[in-house]
């Protein structure tokens, strides 16, 4: 297949490359259409107690959406704005749709004990179509920014009508900025490594490809089920990310084909060769990444698995990039790259000092193990207490108008002002002993309650602290726990979040079994080998832990968390771990893969196993450094915006790839492969014989050796 991919790319580089063209045009010209269909819920499951007994309640008491303002002025008694916020209640009880406007001045709570705020709610009709309740919401949040500097007042107005825009116009200008700031770096750092803007470019045209692969890729999507406003930014990065990897370690590869070829030969012929051998290593890479992201697919959450979804889409579209589109540029534009120098400027071999940590790493086994192993577990240690909330505005950046609303509301209203509280549905026939014991239950700050139309009893317990804090939930769980037998669900935020917890909890060694399974299978296809997958696989897992753990002592326990502009928030995002987990797993096994693709490569050739080891970190350490650092920037760039997802999720991948690159793959996989010896290589008989004859390989080659002793 990648023999037939390399000859259509090398006879017709200007048809493939008007092809990638015209799907460029779709990405940045559809594609960004996704922008406008982005979805803000992340915690519903289909199914749940949560998810039921909210249809229920809708079903009985109908709600239409609904979006708050918060005026805040020196003296909200003032009379010129006493009568701007009369005309303006006026004015939004008259727009079509809208059901409830309290006058704020008269309404209890909805001012502030201080004199200098004012909380205006305004509800609209559950019956509205999307279009007019879309042209209702616009016009009355219009209507109540008008009063924006009367009185010198300052309007923030937002709710659930409004945050979904908000959020989605926030994620595109990020991605926008995000990729201002890193597209130049990554040239600029291109150019170092290539040493000229030629070879530095291509990458760079196989990244903006594989952005807009990204954008069509989810809006195809949107089409066709709900894409998260997480998706755009994580898909976007992670895209932008790949596509450098793949397209460095091309280029690189193509420009050592050049170099040992000559200078007699047709450079067509070179871009044929890194095709079949290195991109057996990029369709590796790439599934390994999709399987990690295949995990996803075994919660019922909506929001992982189109996560899932969309991250191994962007994936398949980088790799085909990749494998076509860039040796279309290498066959028309490749002659002039210059070759891989054979030695240094210091007129070194390249890649010695790769070689130097191999061989130090190869001498001193044991300690180098040992010493990397400590010292990843004592990172890991805080992600054992990681606990998960669905977070509330603090997570948005300080100058969007939802955080300033929450800023206005905390500063000027009560403790639990604006908290949803939790929703508990008592059928007829309930306990009265137990509705009783609701309002008395610990964590209950206010409790109300009133009869639906079947004679079901909708109580609300507004409990302290957040909306899902820690009393939330427990409140949820006690009312769970005391219900025994009787017609009563809990629904709300909090119980949201008891049932994600208790989802990931269930189907979370179903996730990691699939994974685990599926990538050692890969690396056994990849390899031949049955130690080696073993290994790959645990070194993975503690570069994984070490950055999570990171993550959680950083954004959840408040550690030098003011360095990136963020604050601490107790508890990490429920969207952050799975999505980190899923996630560097798979870059971790893209850069093992470019490793192991070389060391095979001089095992196959040499049977030498320590020669194997010292010359596959040799030929492999300085794109897998470099595709790392790139990546890092990637990363680092969309923390540039703010949301404290994002950052999580950045944060969380920026340190498992540069810990990945550097102290595991430079001096843990060369330690633990000495450590193995001619062991790692090892297969039963059968095996090796079955991945001979059908396993995947760049070219033929020589069966390996036949007989590796094992010891006893």
């Amino acid at each position: 297949m990648l023999a037939a991919l390399a000859r259509v790319a090398t006879r017709r580089p200007m048809t493939v490359i008007f092809a990638w063209l015209v799907l460029l045009v779709l990405g940045f010209g559809l594609g960004t259409g996704v922008f406008e269909r982005l979805d803000d819920a992340v915690s519903s499951i289909p199914g749940s107690e949560t998810e039921q007994a909210a249809e229920r309640l809708d079903g009985l008491d109908p709600a239409g959406d609904s979006l708050t303002a918060v005026i805040v002025a020196p003296a909200v008694d003032d009379p010129a704005l006493r009568s701007g916020v009369a005309a303006a209640v006026a004015d939004l009880a008259a727009i079509p749709g809208v059901t409830q406007v309290p006058d704020p001045y008269t309404t209890p709570g909805l001012a502030a004990e201080d004199g200098e705020a004012l909380l205006l709610p305004v509800g609209f009709d559950a019956a509205l179509d999307d279009g007019a309740e879309e042209d209702a919401v616009a016009t009355a949040a219009d209507r109540i920014r008008e009063l924006d500097g009367l009185a010198d007042a300052e309007v923030q107005v937002s709710g659930d009508a409004l945050l979904g825009d908000q959020i989605g116009e926030r994620a595109q200008g990020d991605v926008a900025r995000a990729e201002i700031i890193s597209l130049p770096l990554v040239l600029l750092l291109l150019i170092v490594v290539f040493g000229g803007l030629r070879a530095a470019g291509l990458p760079l045209v196989v990244a903006v490809s594989g952005i807009a692969g990204a954008f069509l890729a989810l809006f195809l999507f949107s089409l066709v089920t709900d894409v998260s406003v997480y998706a755009v930014q994580v898909t976007t990065m992670l895209g932008l990310g790949l596509a450098v990897d793949y397209a460095l370690l091309l280029v690189v590869r193509y420009r050592e084909e050049r170099a040992a070829a000559g200078d007699g030969e047709d450079h067509l012929e070179a871009v044929r060769r890194t095709v079949v051998r290195a991109g057996r290593t990029v369709l590796f890479s790439g599934l390994t990444v999709a399987v990690s992201l295949a995990g996803l697919l075994v919660f019922p959450n909506p929001f992982l698995r189109s996560m899932g979804l969309a991250v191994a889409a962007v994936v398949a579209v980088d790799m085909l990039a990749a494998v076509t589109l860039l040796p279309a540029l290498l066959a028309r534009f490749g002659r002039r790259i210059t070759p891989a120098p054979a030695t240094t400027r210091s007129g070194r071999e390249p890649g010695h000092l790769f070689a130097r940590l191999a061989r130090f790493s190869a001498r001193r086994p044991l300690a180098v193990a040992v010493t990397v192993v400590a010292g990843l577990v004592v990172l890991a240690v805080p992600a054992a207490g990681t606990t998960i909330e669905l977070g509330d505005a603090r997570q948005l950046p300080t100058d969007t108008e939802a955080r300033k609303l929450y800023d206005a509301l905390a500063e000027h209203y009560p403790e639990g002002t604006g908290v949803r509280p939790v929703e508990v549905l008592a059928g007829p026939g309930t306990d009265p002993a137990l509705l009783d014991r609701l309002p008395e239950l610990p964590g209950v700050a206010r409790a109300e309650s009133r009869e639906l139309p079947d004679g079901t009893l909708l109580v609300e317990l507004t409990p302290t602290g957040s909306v899902d804090g820690p009393a939330a939930t427990a409140l949820v769980e006690q009312v769970r726990e005391l219900r025994g037998a009787e017609p009563v669900e809990v629904t709300g935020n909090a119980a949201a979040l008891v049932d994600f917890r208790a989802m990931l909890a269930d189907r979370a060694p179903w996730a990691v079994a699939t994974v685990l399974v599926s990538v050692f299978l890969l690396l056994f296809a990849f390899t031949g080998s049955l130690l080696i997958p073993l290994r790959t696989i645990a070194t993975t897992l503690l570069s994984l832990g070490a950055a999570l753990g990171v993550v959680t002592w950083v954004f959840q326990d408040g550690n030098l968390v003011w360095l990136i502009g963020a604050e601490e928030m107790g508890a990490l995002s429920l969207t952050g771990p799975p999505l980190i987990i899923a996630i560097s797993f798979g870059l971790a096994m893209d850069y093992e893969l470019f490793i192991l693709a070389r060391m095979r490569e001089t095992w196959l050739d040499t049977g030498d196993e320590r020669e194997a080891v010292v010359a596959g970190l040799q030929r492999s350490g300085r794109v897998v450094s470099c595709a790392a650092l790139l990546l890092a920037v990637v990363f680092a760039a969309f923390m540039t915006g703010g949301f404290s997802p994002i950052l999580q999720i950045g944060l969380g991948l920026t340190l498992a790839v540069l810990i990945d690159a550097s102290v595991v793959r430079m001096l843990l996989v060369p330690a633990t492969m000495s450590l193995l010896g001619r062991r790692a290589w090892w297969s039963p008989a059968p095996l090796r014989r079955l991945h001979h004859r059908y396993g995947l390989h760049e070219e033929p080659r020589p069966a390996p050796p036949e007989k590796i002793s094992l010891p006893g």
